[in-house]
């Protein structure tokens, strides 16, 4: 049980660190351009990662009409977990959430 809280864990923390991450180049980019960058969501823009977020989920998909649906939603879901499942295979510390010699294979046979 507690393994899969600290994998929960780490996964959520890694997602949010990712949308600070693209706060942070967004800010820095704006900078660069002599602009303020984005501010309009709350102090600084920090919620700005989470506001494109909402606006990604709301997005209404145009699909051609020979085009298979379930193709569509499916693989960019697939493709999403399958990153996912490689973060814990990572050693970002001393403390791997999976501790294997495979960690490597594991690695390379998800990834491709």
């Amino acid at each position: 049980m507690t393994e899969i809280l600290n994998i929960l864990v780490s996964i959520v923390s890694i997602l949010i660190s990712i949308a600070f991450y693209t706060i942070l180049e967004r800010k820095f980019l704006s900078y660069i351009q002599t602009r303020k960058g984005p501010n309009k969501v709350s102090l600084l823009g920090i919620l700005q990662p989470f506001s494109d977020a909402v606006k990604l989920f709301n997005k209404a998909m145009t699909l051609p009409s020979a085009s298979n649906i379930t193709m569509i939603v499916a693989f960019p879901t697939i493709t999403f977990f399958l990153s996912l499942i490689l973060w814990p295979t990572l050693p970002l510390s001393h403390f791997n959430i999976i501790d294997s010699s495979f960690n490597s294979l594991i690695f390379f046979v998800v990834s491709s």
